[in-house]
């Protein structure tokens, strides 16, 4: 039970965001509560024991982190690390009949063979470091931000400082600046998946959507790497949840929030436990809940794209191309039927209503980097974990019978992934304590209906440029830090909020700092 009937803040969600904003306003001495409906932390980012008698604890949901300013980390004396991965990507492919690829990591020179083996010339590595010397430039000047006040678009570009990137990847579809800069199919490929992570468009998308994707996937840390998290994705909820407690923060948990009331000045927030008075209510949940909620009018629906899927290997499997050792292949992201042209094709086909006939999936080994998650027996034994992503797997080809669309498109993800090993997946899956395989996938309803996340949205509705719309803000403290609702006592402090999404704490952080700037 709540320990109080009233207090400063009362936070709706215990996802990491909610954990972030909890730790630092109890920390500035406020009075804060967590309710949370689930009987733990974490929402999205937490380890779970997915497989019966296994001790492996897999980052169930999210699984990367990119986006977590180091800033918070610090500020709230967090125990918690990440681990650089040595190789960034291996894409299998088939060239003259014979099983080939394309490997990035390894160090410069390996890499730089790699595409010239691939491509028949230096061309296609030339462009990629001028590239992505571009996107490194952009991020050491725009991931700085996302924990400031939020700048108007203006100041942005000029902190920018560089008119021809802006306008490539601010104001032009991506497949433009793709298209002028690679001519390698694979290359093209691997350099657009960024753009569409849970994002469902086309590379000339004229709606940009895949624009703001490829943002947030390449500024993160202010260098673009995607870090394998020590312990597990959990091993973060964990620390948050201990960061704000031991700052005097109270955590509920299965406590279901029904409403909020708000007279713009005081709110009341009625849960399992009853109703709980504050002066400001941070929701950690989505627009879309949050309206609910407030017994208002919900958002436009928002649509997620993927597939999510968890599996326990007893060995990784043996490649097509022998020329990489599967540890390498595996330790970054594994890229199948990613190819520029396969990625639009399966675009097409999804958007049409059917299933990708060659599922695009990216794929990694977590244990690889870090077998911490793993009990000694599978390590000893050597046992590896693989997380897929798939792409291209909107809710709506999901809402005429879940469950049998969720095995069909599994089984073509696999068997996709099949072409380019030596031996079928199948035969290294591991097998719980009954026997069955060691996977688990999940669609964007199971998202939905696990988590809240709205149509398996993991960005909660689509991704914004990290600039004030429309120029200037307004609207005092949450305006100013993009946490604003319709109500001046009601923030939002989750992936909804302006520059959420990922696993970052930085709409967290920005909420608690707009209460704070308010006084």
């Amino acid at each position: 039970m709540p320990e109080r009937t009233s207090y400063d803040a009362v936070i709706v969600g215990g996802g990491h965001n909610g954990l972030v904003a909890a730790a630092y306003l109890a920390r500035a001495g406020r009075s804060v509560l967590v309710l949370e409906r689930l009987d733990h932390t974490g929402g999205a980012a937490v380890s779970t024991r997915a497989f019966t008698g296994i001790d492996a604890r897999l980052s169930r949901y999210s699984y990367l982190v990119s986006l977590l300013p180091q800033a918070i980390v610090r500020d709230l004396g967090l125990r918690f690390a990440v681990r650089k991965r040595t190789v960034s990507s291996y894409t299998p492919a088939v060239r003259g009949g014979r099983p080939t690829g394309l490997l990035v990591g390894g160090g410069e020179a390996r890499t730089r063979e790699s595409f010239a083996e691939l491509t028949g010339s230096e061309r296609e590595f030339a462009a990629w470091k001028r590239f992505y010397g571009t996107t490194r430039r952009l991020a050491e000047r725009v991931f700085p931000t996302l924990t400031e006040p939020l700048p108007t678009r203006a100041a942005l570009r000029a902190a920018v400082d560089d008119d021809t990137t802006w306008h490539a990847l601010f104001e032009r579809p991506l497949g433009e600046l793709v298209e002028e800069t690679f001519t390698d199919d694979l290359v093209r490929g691997v350099v657009l998946t960024d753009a569409l992570i849970g994002t469902f468009a086309a590379a000339h998308d004229p709606s940009l959507r895949q624009n703001r994707c490829f943002l947030y996937h390449v500024i993160g840390g202010g260098t673009g790497d995607w870090d394998v998290p020590l312990g597990g994705m959990g091993a973060l909820t964990d620390a948050l949840a201990e960061a704000a407690r031991g700052a005097g923060a109270e955590i509920v948990t299965d406590c279901a929030v029904t409403g909020i009331a708000t007279d713009g000045r005081n709110a009341e927030v009625t849960c399992a436990r009853g109703t709980i008075g504050a002066r400001r209510v941070l929701v950690n949940a989505s627009p879309r809940e949050l309206a609910h909620l407030l017994g208002e009018t919900p958002p436009p629906p928002a649509e997620g794209a993927q597939l999510k899927v968890n599996m326990l290997l007893t060995r990784l499997p043996r490649l097509r191309d022998t020329r990489v050792d599967p540890r390498e292949a595996f330790s970054g992201t594994f890229h199948v039927a990613e190819g520029y042209g396969q990625l639009e094709r399966s675009y097409r086909q999804a958007a049409s209503g059917e299933l990708p006939a060659a599922p695009p999936s990216e794929i990694y080994c977590h244990s690889l980097t870090d077998p911490s998650i793993l009990g000694a027996d599978l390590i000893r034994q050597g046992y590896q974990t693989l997380t897929l992503f798939g792409l291209h797997a909107p809710a709506r080809l999901f809402a005429a019978d879940n469950d049998a669309t969720r095995e069909r498109l599994l089984a073509a993800t696999l068997a996709e992934l099949d072409t380019h090993l030596a031996e079928p997946l199948a035969d290294c899956l591991a097998h719980d304590a009954d026997g069955r395989p060691c996977i688990e996938a999940k669609s964007p309803l199971d998202l939905d209906a696990e988590l809240g996340l709205p149509g398996g949205n993991i960005f909660h509705r689509e991704l914004a440029f990290p600039y004030a719309d429309p120029e200037g803000g307004g609207g005092g403290a949450p305006a100013r830090w993009g946490v604003a609702t319709g109500h001046p006592n009601v923030l939002l402090c989750g992936a909804g909020a302006v520059r959420g999404g990922g696993v970052s704490g930085i709409p967290g952080h920005n909420a608690a700092m707009a209460v704070l700037e308010e006084g």
